[in-house]
C-alpha cells in the first residue's frame, strides 16, 4: 500500500503573487533596516552631543559662581593695590564664562532638536518594520491555506509598511502617532 501525497498547489498564480509579495517586502524591509540603523546611530550621537553641551554649560555656570565668590572674598579681605590685578583677572574670567555659556546652551538645544527630528524618522521605520513583518507573516499563511483574502490583507499591511518606509526615506514628517503611542 503506497500513499502518494501531492505537494503541488492548486492555484499557481496565487503562489506566484505571494512569492513576489514576500520578495518585494523583504528587500524593502532590509534596506529600511539599514537606513534605520544609521538613523539610530545619528540619534545616539545627537543625544551624546546634547548631554556634552549641557555639561559644558553647567560647568561654565559653576565656574562663574566660583569665580564670583573668589572675587568677592578677595575684595573683602585684600587691601591696597596688590589685589587689583587679581580682581581684574576674576572680572575678565567671569565675562568670558558669561559669554561662553549661551553658546553651550544653544548647541545643546540644537542637538536635542536634531534628536527629536531623527526620532520621527526612526518611528516611521519602526512602524514600517512592524507592518511589513505582519504582511510577510500573513502572506506565509495565505500560501499555506491558499487564501486570496489573506493575501489581500498582507498587501494592505505591506502597503502601509511601504508608505511609512517611504516617508522615512523621503524625510517626510508624517508620524505614526497612533502606533507610537500604543507601542511607546
Amino acid at each position: 500500500m503506497e500513499l502518494e501525497v501531492s505537494a503541488e498547489a492548486k492555484d499557481k498564480r496565487l503562489n506566484r503573487s505571494i512569492a513576489i509579495t514576500v520578495v518585494v517586502l523583504s528587500v524593502f524591509m532590509g534596506l529600511s533596516n539599514i537606513k534605520d540603523g544609521n538613523i539610530v546611530q545619528a540619534m545616539q550621537q545627537a543625544q551624546s552631543d546634547s548631554v556634552d553641551q549641557w555639561n559644558e554649560y553647567q560647568a561654565t555656570r559653576t565656574k562663574i559662581r566660583i569665580t564670583e565668590v573668589a572675587r568677592t572674598q578677595l575684595a573683602a579681605t585684600a587691601t591696597g593695590e596688590a589685589a587689583a590685578p587679581a580682581l581684574a583677572g576674576f572680572a575678565a574670567d567671569i565675562a568670558r564664562y558669561k559669554s561662553e555659556a549661551p553658546g553651550f546652551a544653544a548647541q545643546a538645544k540644537a542637538s536635542s532638536a536634531l534628536y527629536d527630528a531623527l526620532n520621527i524618522h526612526d518611528d516611521q521605520f519602526d512602524a514600517s518594520d512592524a507592518l511589513i513583518s505582519t504582511a510577510v507573516s500573513l502572506a506565509a499563511v495565505a500560501a499555506l491555506v491558499e487564501s486570496g483574502w489573506l493575501l489581500a490583507a498582507a498587501w494592505a499591511f505591506g502597503g502601509f509598511g511601504l508608505f511609512f518606509g517611504i516617508c522615512g526615506f523621503a524625510g517626510w514628517g508624517f508620524h505614526p502617532d497612533v502606533l507610537s503611542n500604543f507601542l511607546g
